[in-house]
């Protein structure tokens, strides 16, 4: 009962987080490619960061809900929140891989080179495969039990990681520049800024939205095989 009335809930709110998100990253690509500054130092090439910087920070917040999920699902066994952790690691390995791609353009003409062995771009690197190696743990495992709890205590322990990621330009002064916002301050235009916090907003939005849509996809890929299961049971009876 719980479930279901989770699930109808999801399914009342997802078209107003869909909606919002359109819009939003809709006014931030227009106000971050038309009418903001370009940047003092790379020019146009800046650009770029309205679609990487609101990916990254999707990617991460996407390991974060799939981290968090893995800790109640190891408490509760709630399998609609497992379902929810699995749709986590799936979205995350897309925003994680438009933030490596987009950060990839945007490398080549600031630093002369598509890839360097700089700690962000490893650390992301490896956030990448903790996920995709967490789907395929989850693929290769027969039994569904043992398929959400190995794969929670994976995402648990390579939740370690993240605070990696996010001080690495701190701890490592290399090619990539120092938080921009910080509690140090912030250190960007506010006509860059604008259209940049929109974009977050606008990813963080659709990452919510394609989040409701996986897990409830996943819940009823799971409903149905169960009731497959039961039928030839059975059959073979």
């Amino acid at each position: 009962m719980v479930i279901s009335r989770l699930i109808a809930r999801l399914q009342r709110y997802e078209g107003w987080f869909g909606v919002a998100a359109g819009l939003l990253i809709m006014v931030g690509l227009y106000m971050g490619l038309v009418t903001s500054s370009p940047d003092y130092y790379q020019g146009e090439v800046v650009r770029i960061m309205y679609i990487h910087v609101p990916a990254a920070q999707s990617a991460m917040f996407a390991y974060t809900v799939l981290f968090g999920g893995s800790i109640w699902y190891l408490w509760k066994r709630d399998p609609i929140v497992d379902n929810m952790s699995h749709a986590a690691a799936g979205i995350g390995v897309f925003f994680t891989l438009i933030a490596l791609i987009t950060g990839s353009i945007w490398a080549k003409p600031t630093w002369n080179t598509w890839w360097t062995w700089d700690p962000r771009l490893i650390s992301f690197t490896i956030m990448l495969l903790i996920l995709v190696g967490y789907l395929m743990l989850r693929t290769f495992l027969e039994d569904k039990e043992k398929e959400a709890t190995y794969g929670a205590i994976l995402a648990i322990v390579g939740f370690i990681d993240l605070p990696i990621i996010h001080f690495s330009v701190e701890w490592w002064r290399t090619l990539h520049q120092p938080l921009s916002i910080s509690t140090r301050g912030v250190s960007i235009a506010s006509d860059m800024l604008i259209p940049l916090l929109l974009m977050s907003i606008g990813f963080y939005l659709l990452f919510t939205y394609m989040l409701m849509v996986r897990t409830q996809m996943l819940y009823l890929e799971r409903l149905l095989e169960a009731k497959r299961g039961r039928m030839l049971s059975k059959v073979h009876v």
